[in-house]
């Protein structure tokens, strides 16, 4: 023996291992490799530099303390979490930890490998070891990696489609309300029409869900009192009014090309004209606040469903796909019965004009709309994020602001497992050529009382 191997390597063989026996030395290699994956640092304190271990397991051992006080507030306050996960500057710090993070486990992974001293090792081990560590590493360096990678696409997400600036608007009589614009800009369309109207209405405690469809064709609504548009030549007497083709889902194109100047703090707001005077319409027509919009565009909703992977919905009847009002070039069929549709299935689903009415199509898009606020679960939008991201930012516009996202998460959380009910303003109880809004008013005022209060 060394005069060292005396006074310090006496039953220490990590740090001072017989390096002429192949045995030990790859028995010891094991040793590190699976240190290095479950307490990084750990080889480092045992077998190298004394001064990196402690860092490394210092910050190890932080991983460990934030990943059970997060699993804790999780339990007791989720919307902490929900916060972090939905503001851009808790988002950037996230992204920065986790980087570290992956610099940190490749740097100590890098020395252990060093440390193992692989020449040493059996020949037949050496590959096998190489491979193992990488494999580790992957799952260590390459994770939290990936994970930063994820946590930039949500940043990106949050940012190009929820309102930074905007401040977060109150719930009216314990409700909030949403207006749901499903767009139709296609190839055969100037301009974007809103195709499909929705009110989803939310109760701020318990996160019922109501969703009310408004015909497309509703005419000579009434508007907000507050309405820029009342006593212009849109609405000379309070009421939604210009002669023919005065449907309300025609207000959109026609403010935004004509008369944009009415609501000039609109794009500060994270809306447009068009989405301000449809919300004026639409407040008019139900007799209720509406705090947010939500705009979809339908040319893109088929990438997001895709992305989700594919929606289930129960068909009533056979629907065409494609084709005239004579089923000409009809390009196939969706049958009846329970299936699982594609994007571009489920927006045919929603679309399809022929062989049935308008309104049946109106209750086919609300049918879709409450599936994938039901079927999707936070595991399943996690599992495929990146491709939901991507969808999300080309296809949806609101003005949500950011600080109330946690909210409404937590919101969306209470409504899983609770029953979506549906109101329909639908002929024969609405006729949207001559409506009665003294009845629809009071129809709305019955279906959104708070369910505490029944």
């Amino acid at each position: 023996m060394t005069p060292r191997q005396d006074t310090d390597g006496r039953g220490r063989p990590i740090r001072y291992p017989d390096v002429a026996s192949p045995r030990v030395m790859t028995t010891r290699a094991w040793y590190l490799v699976i240190l290095n994956f479950l307490i990084p640092g750990a080889p480092q304190v045992l077998a190298g530099s004394r001064r990196l271990g402690r860092f490394g397991l210092f910050f190890t051992l932080l991983l460990w303390g934030l990943a059970a006080v997060t699993a804790v507030i999780y339990l007791i306050w989720p919307q902490v979490i929900f916060s972090i996960v939905t503001l851009e500057w808790t988002l950037t710090a996230v992204q920065g930890f986790l980087t570290f993070f992956a610099a940190l486990w490749l740097i100590l992974t890098l020395d252990t490998l060093r440390l193992v001293r692989m020449v040493r090792i059996r020949p037949p081990m050496r590959a096998i070891v190489s491979f193992f560590t990488v494999a580790l590493l992957l799952g260590t360096a390459g994770s939290a990696a990936y994970g930063a990678y994820l946590v930039n696409v949500q940043r990106g997400l949050v940012s190009s489609i929820f309102n930074v600036q905007a401040a977060a608007e109150p719930p009216v009589n314990g409700r909030y309300n949403i207006l749901l614009l499903g767009g139709d800009a296609g190839p055969d369309r100037d301009g974007l029409r809103p195709d499909s109207l929705s009110v989803v209405s939310i109760e701020a405690d318990t996160g019922k869900v109501t969703m009310v469809g408004v015909p497309r064709d509703l005419e000579n609504t009434p508007l907000a009192t507050t309405s820029p548009l009342s006593g212009s030549d849109y609405a000379p007497d309070g009421s939604y009014d210009c002669g023919s083709d005065c449907q309300i889902s025609f207000l959109y194109s026609r403010v935004m090309a004509f008369s944009q100047d009415l609501y000039p703090d609109a794009a500060a707001k994270g809306s447009n004209a068009g989405v301000e005077a449809t919300k004026d319409a639409v407040e008019g027509a139900l007799g209720i606040s509406l705090q947010y919009y939500v705009l979809i565009d339908m040319q893109g909703f088929a990438d997001l469903i895709d992305a989700l992977g594919g929606v289930d919905i129960n068909v009533a009847e056979r629907l065409p796909i494609g084709g005239d009002e004579q089923l000409n070039e009809v390009e196939g069929w969706i049958e009846a019965g329970q299936q699982h549709m594609d994007g571009a299935t489920a927006l045919w689903y929603a679309r399809s004009r022929h062989t049935t009415s308008d309104y049946d199509r109106m209750q086919r898009q609300r049918v879709l709309q409450a599936a994938i606020l039901t079927q999707f679960s936070p595991v399943n939008v996690l599992s495929k994020f990146q491709g939901i991201a991507e969808a999300g930012a080309q296809v949806v516009k609101t003005d949500i602001p950011q600080s109330t996202l946690a909210y409404f998460i937590d919101l969306a959380m209470k409504s899983k497992g609770q029953k979506i009910d549906t109101v329909e303003l639908v002929p024969p109880d609405v006729d949207p050529q001559a409506p009665d809004f003294t009845a629809i008013h009071q129809k709305i005022a019955d279906a959104l009382v708070l369910s505490t209060a029944k």
